[in-house]
């Protein structure tokens, strides 16, 4: 009993000390006084004033942009990735591939965002849009194949097979049977990846350049200056957009687990 309250308690502490600064600052966005420490009455003027700072909704556009588009490429390769891996198990220079995978998982931002600059500036290439979203791609694509080869570890094969034995071609089985099983697993690594985008400040600093300024580097460019009430504004939405994602991600993961649930039920009673 003094184990199980002391666990309650241990984790309500953590919980709190996580997300008790993320309720201050939803709760000061509405904050009618200029001083975001001083609570002033109830006032959405602030969300109106951040709509017509056209550098701030630049910023967050940008952030968008770089965001589903490296999430997207990142989710593709790493779900190849973690076929790669799964399925070959012995191939040439799998150890360095392995070990290339999870660097970046345990390496420092600033080291990565710095060999990123370096490669940049060794091929000549402006940096801008592109140089952040290939940037972002080549470190969220490891965190998708972690997550999707976590799947495959335990995905029942013989659907594959029994699949390929009735004449399915390879490509269709993975599409008709391999695809949708692990399904919930490559749009887990998709919003896993969309939200370290979204979030990334050390890497995105060293890949921007001119008119790719993300929403995390204009933010702590005003910081630096002082806080605003519209800082406070554009991070509440940017935790509504996120936790209205993760959302629709877990009822789509629970609707695709009950589906195939029943699918095997009704197989199971199929059989004679």
């Amino acid at each position: 009993m003094k184990s199980s309250r002391f666990d309650a308690t241990v984790l309500t502490l953590g919980f709190a000390f996580l997300y008790i600064p993320i309720v201050i600052l939803v709760i000061y966005s509405f904050n009618a006084s200029k001083l975001v420490t001083v609570w002033g009455g109830f006032s959405l003027n602030w969300y109106r004033t951040m709509w017509s700072n056209q550098g701030l909704m630049d910023a967050a556009w940008v952030t968008l942009r770089v965001g589903v588009l490296s999430a997207t490429i990142g989710t593709v390769l790493g779900t190849l990735t973690a076929l790669s891996l799964t399925r070959y198990q012995r191939f040439y220079g799998r150890t360095l591939f392995s070990g290339m995978i999870y660097a970046p998982l345990v390496m420092p931002e600033v080291i990565t965002g710095l060999s990123m600059l370096l490669l940049f500036v060794a091929l000549n290439v402006d940096r801008g849009f592109w140089t952040v979203t290939i940037a972002h791609t080549t470190f969220t694509m490891c965190y998708v194949a972690i997550v999707v080869q976590s799947r495959l570890m335990t995905f029942d094969r013989s659907l594959e097979e029994a699949a390929l034995d009735l004449g399915c071609p390879p490509v269709k089985t993975f599409f008709k049977i391999t695809l949708p099983l692990i399904f919930p697993a490559v749009l887990a690594g998709w919003m896993l990846a969309f939200t370290l985008s979204l979030d990334d400040l050390v890497i995105a600093s060293f890949n921007t350049g001119p008119g790719a300024t993300t929403l995390p580097i204009k933010i702590y460019s005003q910081v630096r200056l002082g806080v605003t009430p519209e800082i406070n504004a554009i991070c509440t939405i940017l935790i509504g957009l996120v936790t209205i994602g993760v959302i629709i991600a877990s009822l789509t993961t629970k609707r695709t687990e009950m589906r195939r649930i029943r699918d095997e039920h009704d197989a199971a009673r199929a059989e004679p």
